[in-house]
């Protein structure tokens, strides 16, 4: 594919350019190497402190084949002022968004990037395919370069460079002609192509503002094919494609061949503009901009509309209606964040069914209300039965909303349930959705509880989510266990504790708007703390303790699709400190003698050869790091992935002798293992196998090894 389209290309590039000089022999490599190291002071994002332009952004979803009622099958529409500094970057503020068919505006499809902003960014975005930039500084190591002849674009000199990536099997490039003036080596136009696992087509011009010698994107035309691949590319959260997907119920209602985005910029601004509200926010959508008149549009449009676009609103208004279409993508948006909706109810999944050592089989139900009840407060609640210890769990309780920009909620609630003994929650952290939790079945050792708790959840900034909470708790142990201090001996106990916790995501972007503030790209590192206090004598709180954790956890993505992720984490405590709420490094391996009676699930941060209740600690440190290689590609439907993991841990203990009868050890000698995973291999499962090694390797080397299942499922 790649030389044939060259080819094509250059095909293309003779006919629409007339001025070509006669071609030179150039080193093409030095050329590009120059065009390279001056990306810097050609890059706008670079050369300029700030600018700012409107863009008018029109997407479509179509066919090839007329149809009778001749109109698309999506089809929006987007006016914004693109704002930049050198700060804070890019921010978006939406002026206008009008969606054909749609009572309510689908705020998700704005958060999708369909094409990064610029050729001179390390990484090029396309539908959230990764490929190097052609003018990076990877350039040269991941694309050849051929030189085609000089051209003339606005009145200036420049060159004409074809180039396609060296490993494409390996490492998936872009390919097509770049435009570069001839004195700077600036992109002056770009045509990019790509027939891989994405078939999809680009055509950038731009313009050239003398005053700072810088060239502006003017247009730009992105083109998707649906072509052979059932990867998908989807709009509204994945709920409506492009391409093949599988088990969509919107999918026979709003479907298309092709995705046509195309966008104008205009309204260039170098002078410093007024000082930005909420320049933490990537896009900001303007109160109003889903009910613009007709005259906003034809004052933004760089043409009027077509007869097809015209016919899309009436024929969408009607298949939306039909079909429900609103209604479906609420409930799947929802079930892809755990809830299922029903009226003004939305329930948890994340309570119907569990199985752990202690309960047994545990089924549940619960939820909260939603927006469709009120904005401003809500009521929650759930109630679960262990089939094994026969005891009913339950909880509920209710908050008020104190402002909506910042997330603030108020909420008091009640629990009588039980949690996992050396278990550090973060507040933060609280909203994990799973419908599979795998370490949860292997767990044995619990705690009753009792708990009063007041929670203020506060967002600082759109990257910083805080929460505030203070609790009353009445502990009950559900096995043999003393926690001594002096003369008095404890099994049962209060705990009156105030925490306070904060996650910070500085790489992460989010969009706000009348529904509030999401996440639209998860960015790393993402770095959480927490501190407590437990309070003696305040509501009748036995213990005088204090409680600290962070932990920071990175991801490197790579364009091979290899990807290496790295997990830190800290946590220590002073004072009075009874077993539950000490630490452990969350252990995965049942107290069975021979491997495959401990064959289980593995979890997906845990210790895997560390068996339950082997150690507790005060002072804890924990590393682990894992390396997912590129998948195998055995086919369309078996495409496995290897992953090597290495986990290490220390700890240690103060007053161990306060803990009675109980055993366990101190891990002050650190705990190493290592492994590897093969998951994927049919229906989400896979298989691990782990061996414990260093310090605390056992005699029997049997013991060292955990041989498990994985299950990973992504919807």
């Amino acid at each position: 594919m790649t030389k044939p389209f060259v080819f094509c290309l250059f095909l293309l590039f003779l006919m629409q350019n007339t001025a070509i000089a006669q071609q030179k022999s150039i080193d093409v490599d030095s050329l590009m190497q120059l065009a390279i190291n001056r990306a810097d002071q050609n890059n706008p994002q670079k050369a300029l402190d700030h600018f700012s332009y409107t863009t008018y952004e029109k997407t479509i979803i179509t066919d090839s084949l007329e149809r009778e009622n001749n109109a698309h099958s999506f089809f929006t529409e987007k006016v914004s002022k693109n704002n930049f500094n050198t700060y804070h970057g890019f921010k978006e503020e939406v002026l206008g968004f009008n969606m054909a068919g749609f009572k309510e505006p689908r705020y998700e499809v704005l958060g999708i990037t369909l094409q990064s902003r610029s050729f001179y960014d390390e990484d090029f975005v396309i539908f959230n395919y990764r490929y190097a930039g052609p003018l990076s500084s990877r350039g040269l190591k991941n694309y050849d370069y051929e030189f085609i002849g000089d051209t003339t674009v606005l009145d200036r000199k420049g060159y004409a460079v074809a180039f396609y990536p060296k490993r494409p099997k390996t490492i998936p490039g872009l390919e097509g002609i770049l435009y570069l003036d001839a004195q700077s080596l600036a992109i002056q136009k770009v045509h990019i192509a790509i027939n891989d696992e994405l078939v999809a087509r680009i055509e950038q011009h731009y313009e050239y503002l003398p005053d700072v010698a810088v060239y502006m994107p003017r247009t730009s035309k992105l083109y998707i094919e649906k072509g052979e691949t059932s990867k998908r590319l989807s709009l509204f959260r994945g709920k409506v494609s492009v391409g093949t997907i599988q088990n969509n119920p919107v999918k026979e209602a709003i479907e298309g061949r092709y995705l046509l985005l195309t966008s104008y910029n205009a309204n260039f601004n170098l002078s410093e503009g007024e000082k930005l509200e909420h320049p933490n926010l990537a896009i900001e959508v303007r109160e109003g901009a889903d009910q613009k008149s007709e005259d906003f549009w034809t004052r933004y449009r760089n043409q009027a509309l077509t007869e097809r676009d015209l016919n899309s609103f009436d024929y969408l208004n009607n298949i939306v209606k039909t079909e429900n279409i609103e209604r479906r993508l609420a409930v799947i948006n929802n079930f892809g964040i755990g809830y299922y909706t029903v009226d003004f109810f939305d329930f948890d999944l994340t309570y119907p069914l569990k199985y752990n050592n202690y309960e047994g089989l545990r089924l549940g139900l619960g939820g909260v209300t939603n927006a469709d009840f009120s904005k401003d407060f809500r009521i929650e609640g759930y109630t679960a039965y262990g089939f094994k210890d026969k005891v009913l769990k339950y909880g509920f309780g209710g908050g008020i909303l104190l402002n909506e920009s910042h997330g603030a909620w108020l909420s008091l609630s009640y629990s009588d349930d039980l949690q996992e003994t050396g278990s550090f929650n973060y507040l933060t952290d609280r909203r994990v959705y799973s419908l599979f939790e795998p370490r949860l079945v292997n767990i044995t050792q619990f705690f009753d509880y009792k708990t009063f708790r007041l929670n203020q959840e506060y967002q600082i900034t759109p990257k910083i989510l805080s929460e505030f909470q203070f609790a009353k708790t009445n502990v009950l142990q559900t096995e043999a266990y003393r926690f001594v201090l002096g003369d008095e001996s404890y099994s049962e106990y209060d705990i009156t504790e105030a925490t306070f916790g904060v996650r910070w995501s500085p790489s992460s972007k989010f969009m706000r708007s009348e529904k509030g503030t999401v996440e639209i790209y998860d960015g790393y590192p993402k770095i959480t703390a927490q501190i407590s206090k437990g309070i003696s004598g305040l509501f009748n709180g036995d213990f005088d303790f204090t409680r600290v954790g962070a932990k920071f956890y990175y991801q490197v993505e790579r364009l091979n699709k290899s990807t290496t992720e790295f997990l830190i984490e800290g946590k220590m405590a002073f004072g009075d400190v009874p077993i539950t709420h000490l630490f452990h490094a969350y252990p995965n391996a049942p107290t069975k003698e021979t491997i495959m009676q401990r064959f289980s699930v593995a979890g997906v941060n845990s210790f895997e050869t560390m068996y339950f209740g082997e150690f507790f600690s005060d002072k804890l440190a924990t590393l682990q790091v894992k390396h997912h290689l590129r998948p195998f590609n055995l086919g369309e439907k078996f495409k496995p992935e290897m992953v090597f993991i290495s986990r290490y841990a220390i700890g240690d203990i103060s007053n161990i002798d306060r803990h009675q009868d109980v055993t366990f050890g101190k891990m002050n000698k650190g705990f190493m293992e290592s492994g590897f995973e093969i998951n994927k291999i049919l229906f989400g499962f896979g298989t691990s196998l782990t061996y414990r090694y260093g310090a605390y390797h056992l005699p029997s080397f049997a013991d060292n090894i955990a041989f498990k299942f994985t299950f990973n499922l992504q919807l």
